[in-house]
């Protein structure tokens, strides 16, 4: 899915899109629980997360990720 909306964020995950808003904005702490399902769904998106590395955490996208098709 290459157009990750909040909307579609919050229904890959399974979670109210009020919890993304919310996790985005530092409006309140979101549970381990949605914190694992949003990394899930974004991780399944093509998205990589890159551990510290003496540089700070990162992200990128899968290599060749844009010529898969979407869902």
């Amino acid at each position: 899915m290459l157009n990750m909306t909040q909307p579609n964020l919050a229904k890959a995950a399974n979670v109210g899109l009020s919890t993304i808003v919310d996790f985005e904005r530092e409006r309140r702490p979101v549970s381990q629980k949605s914190t694992d399902a949003l990394r899930s769904a974004l991780e399944a998106a093509g998205v990589i997360f890159i551990a510290e590395n003496g540089e700070g955490p990162g992200v990128r996208l899968k290599k060749n990720f844009a010529a898969e098709p979407e869902d």
